[in-house]
């Protein structure tokens, strides 16, 4: 059994190509190509739109006595979709584009026509400088100035680059991590709250302290009318003046009264000095 698809024909030993009959084709044939529709149009009979990109079954043939440099150009033959109406454009070798020839209008295009005007320009520029010495010298200067101040925007980015180049951009992310940034603040604020909670215990610590020495003053001066008291009532008038000296230098001792004093080991001596007034009474009565 044979293959379905054959690639490979028999040639038998006595084939001679030049005895087969060649085919008479009219000069210039259309080809039946499938192509799309290379731009915008419209038909004129019917205003259907017709879209680029659309595909179509085209005919192809070439245009009679038209090339450009020796390029042919070739004319195709599309039917609109709708009202079946034969449309024809041809290619534009010299604009690499296309060009419309009947059945359609082509839809306006703003990126050709802006292309089209630049066009124009850069050609009626060359024109004047070619006739006019004086305009190509203006365009040179200008050309060079542009030169100039370009260079020198140049030097400045590469100064700026030589000094960010010595930047260490990996400590600068670290220093201002936000992280970081986050524990300081919450470390500052414990120390101070630290610092002003010791300033609130020393402030409450001088005040306890300073009733504490006015109460030991209280109690000194207290204890001290009481002996007062008993020495003049015990005493005879002949030894009035030694009690008085005595007291007098328990006065000059601060054995009595007591100054004014921040510390616990200064109320510890007044307390002391309370003590030693109680045993000098019991001994004075006691005599």
């Amino acid at each position: 059994m044979s293959e379905r698809k054959v690639l490979n024909k028999y040639y038998p030993p006595d084939f001679d190509p030049s005895k087969i009959p060649r085919m008479k084709l009219p000069k210039n044939r259309q080809y039946t190509v499938r192509l799309m529709a290379p731009f915008n149009m419209r038909c004129k009979t019917c205003g259907e739109y017709i879209y680029k990109g659309k595909k179509f079954n085209a005919r192809k043939e070439d245009a009679e006595n038209e090339d450009y440099l020796g390029i042919r150009i070739y004319r195709f033959y599309i039917k609109c979709t709708r009202c079946l109406q034969e449309i024809s454009f041809k290619t534009d070798p010299r604009n690499t584009d296309y060009e419309i020839e009947e059945g359609a209008t082509r839809n306006f295009m703003a990126l050709k026509l802006a292309q089209e005007q630049e066009k124009r320009e850069v050609d009626a520029e060359k024109e004047e400088e070619a006739t006019n010495p004086m305009k190509l010298l203006e365009n040179r200067t200008q050309q060079s100035k542009q030169e100039i101040e370009l260079m020198e925007s140049l030097e400045e980015l590469r100064d700026l680059n030589r000094r960010q180049g010595n930047v260490d951009y990996d400590s600068m992310l670290l220093k201002y991590n936000p992280a970081e940034l986050k524990e300081q603040i919450k470390r500052m604020q414990e120390e101070e709250d630290e610092n002003t909670v010791k300033k609130l215990m020393g402030i409450k610590r001088k005040i306890n302290e300073g009733e504490e020495v006015v109460e030991c003053k209280e109690l000194v001066e207290s204890e001290d009318n009481k002996t007062e008291s008993k020495i003049t009532h015990f005493i005879t008038p002949a030894a009035q003046p030694s009690v008085k000296k005595k007291v007098s230098k328990l006065n000059l001792l601060n054995l009595v009264k007591v100054n004014n004093v921040t510390s616990t080991n200064k109320t510890k001596e007044s307390c002391n000095s309370l003590s030693l007034i109680g045993n000098y009474s019991s001994s004075e009565d006691s005599n």
